[in-house]
């Protein structure tokens, strides 16, 4: 529930003790009094519900008890029941409004978790009139009554949120919350938190394991355990899937070996079965907590929440890179304008690399913890977060949103259907807190002439910035997925040693709505006399044979292959389209390849395995009438033409 840290201070600093009324009770009926006292006496060993039935007896009794009342308040709000805690605590007010004037500071608590933003805000302004208030309580109402303020503003215009209920597929009796989905949206994972037959529901009895369910024929089929040696007796939960659904990383806590209280662990999926799990030790982890990890769609930046020193409040979201030998580096604080003097948890990096969704409960919002939205400015300076409005948000905790590739759909927990626990629902994100669209590409790896799947090195390159954006490697069976945010040029490459390899382009420039996904079966042809490969990547100037920056990638790629293979003798062809003469064209196109012999040249290859030869707009593999057919036949061309003796 919301607003555990008030829960704190109502056990510690603001509990009614011995001494707040056992001067001059508001009964002066013995039977009621005796009763109360034995109410009290329950309620400190924390025998709540005998506490309860007593103190509702001393009502019976005496029903202007004011101390009865004020007691069922603690006790109601010290077992979440705030409804209850808010009536008992205003029929004492109504009672005596000047007895015990932290009432009111109380009153307020309940009805803020409660959702009553008015009278909270009115019952707020009142205690902080009266002198004497404690400093933290004084601090606690003024921050309140800012969330008061924004509540009841967020409520008049609140965003659009229908949602749904995921299905029995997923859902069950017991709780089921910490939803991950893969890029593609065929995997989710989540957590299932179950209880013994024997101790049903009791805290030393649940188990908290990871469930995974697939999409298939529109619905999400029954989900399954995912199994030892990932799932074990205790606890696990809080995942990040990776955007492939081939590898996570997750929170445990109080496992032989770990470094602080919870720790973060990854795990990789191969030949069915997740791998088991390991501690990923300093310097993501450290003797505090850390938990709630997300990472990123090239697996390179993961995101966590951790109380380590050098924060900003109790709990902040922090950052760790990849390094290039596979370590991480040493976490890094989002900063300030991302965390607060305040709790910061729960954080989703969406698959765009740059949209951030969070949990807080230090800034304006509906109360606890809200979901909030920043996105990283081209600086890697973070925009203001947002707050996901109302009702999205709502005087429950709120944390643990993540959002599909397309930024349409969000998936979250909720226990919003009274039922026997929690559940994951989907709704519609509001136009207004979508992150940017992506789409992404998803491949099989295989020989072109035998067709075997082959384990090969795929890499996205981002043609607009001439950077690696994702280097890795497909799993056994050749399959592999990378995600194309938009708005730039992309260059996908697969190599594996003893073939040539594969490259494609896709043009995403501009903004544009998510595009359909591209599904590729990439055959690689064996580095033998005769095979050849299309470079995809290499680009020139309109009517130029002078080479792009965008080509560069690619050359180096040629030059790397070539490099590694040294017998190989290989011819660069140029071709073009139809447009303009015949003797134009392969005059340019000679150009073109010449230009690209010589870049290699230049980066260290023999002349003397290197050929060239333009073709013009013979041999076309487009229409030469639509502009997509004239794009196919505008191209470059490595050959193996001998291999030197």
């Amino acid at each position: 529930m919301k607003y555990t840290f008030i829960l704190l201070i109502l056990l510690t600093s603001c509990s009614i003790s011995r001494n707040s009324y056992s001067q001059g009770l508001h009964s002066t009926s013995g039977k009621a009094v005796k009763v109360y006292v034995e109410g009290k006496e329950s309620y400190e060993n924390l025998d709540y519900k005998t506490a309860e039935q007593q103190l509702k007896e001393a009502l019976k009794y005496d029903d202007k008890f004011f101390e009865a009342y004020m007691m069922l308040g603690e006790l109601y709000t010290n077992m979440n029941r705030f409804f209850e805690a808010a009536s008992n605590y205003e029929s004492a007010v109504k009672i005596d409004s000047i007895a015990y004037r932290p009432v009111y500071f109380r009153l307020a608590n309940a009805e803020l978790m409660t959702g009553d933003y008015t009278n909270a805000l009115i019952h707020y302004k009142t205690y902080l009139r009266n002198k004497g208030n404690s400093e933290k309580n004084r601090l606690d109402a003024l921050k309140n009554i800012k969330n008061c303020e924004f509540a009841i503003a967020a409520m008049k215009k609140p965003v659009l949120f229908n949602p749904i209920n995921i299905g029995d597929g997923i859902n069950s009796a017991d709780d089921e919350y910490w939803p991950s989905i893969t890029a593609d949206g065929q995997t989710l994972m989540f957590t299932r938190q179950t209880y013994s037959d024997y101790y049903p529901k009791a805290m030393g009895s649940r188990q908290e394991d990871f469930y995974v369910s697939t999409w298939s024929d529109g619905i999400w089929q029954k989900a399954y355990n995912a199994g030892e040696p990932l799932n074990t007796k205790s606890n696990e939960g809080a995942q990040t899937l990776s955007s492939n659904g081939k590898y996570m990383y997750f929170t445990a806590c109080d496992r032989v070996g770990g470094l602080g209280s919870c720790d973060l662990y990854f795990s990789a999926f191969n030949d069915g079965n997740w791998s088991t799990p390991y501690n990923l030790k300093w310097p993501v982890n450290s003797t505090a907590w850390e938990s709630t990890p997300s990472i990123s769609a090239d697996g390179n930046v993961l995101y966590f929440s951790s109380n380590r020193p050098g924060g900003f409040g109790g709990k902040d979201i922090w950052y760790s890179r990849m390094k290039a030998d596979g370590t991480w580096a040493i976490p890094v604080n989002l900063g300030k304008t991302i965390n607060t003097e305040g709790n910061e948890m729960s954080p989703f990096i969406h698959f765009d690399g740059k949209t951030l969704y969070f949990a807080s409960d230090g800034r304006p919002g509906m109360g606890g913890f809200d979901i909030y939205m920043s996105q990283m400015q081209d600086d890697s300076t973070w925009s203001e977060p947002k707050n996901l409005g109302y009702p999205i948000n709502t005087y429950n905790d709120e944390m643990g949103l993540v959002i599909d590739v397309t930024g349409t759909t969000a998936y979250f927990s909720s226990n919003r259907e009274n039922g026997d626990g929690k559940d994951i629902f989907y709704f519609t994100l509001d136009e207004s807190i979508r992150p940017d669209p992506v789409s992404y590409l998803k491949g099989k790896v295989a020989d072109k002439e035998t067709g075997k799947l082959l384990k090969a090195d795929y890499e996205l390159i981002n043609l607009s910035t001439n950077k690696v954006t994702v280097k890795n490697t497909t799993d056994e069976a050749g399959n592999f997925l990378v995600c194309l945010p938009s708005g730039y040029n992309y260059g996908i490459n697969v190599s594996k040693a003893g073939y040539l390899f594969y490259s494609e382009n896709f043009m995403l420039e501009g903004k544009h709505s998510v595009m359909e996904p591209f599904v590729k079966r990439i055959a690689l042809s064996q580095a033998k006399v005769g095979a050849k490969m299309l470079l995809a990547n290499v680009f020139y100037e309109v009517d130029s044979w002078e080479l792009k920056k965008e080509s560069m990638q690619e050359l180096n790629n040629l030059a790397d292959l070539l490099f590694n293979d040294k017998d190989i003798v290989v011819e660069i062809g140029g071709y073009t389209d139809a447009t303009g003469t015949d003797e134009y064209n392969l005059t340019l196109s000679g150009k073109r390849a010449l230009s690209v012999v010589n870049y290699l040249i230049s980066k260290g290859i023999s002349s003397d395995r290197l050929k060239y030869k333009g073709y013009g707009n013979a041999f076309p593999v487009g229409d030469n009438v639509t502009s997509e057919g004239r794009k196919l036949n505008r191209r470059t061309e490595a050959k193996i033409i001998a291999r030197k003796k």
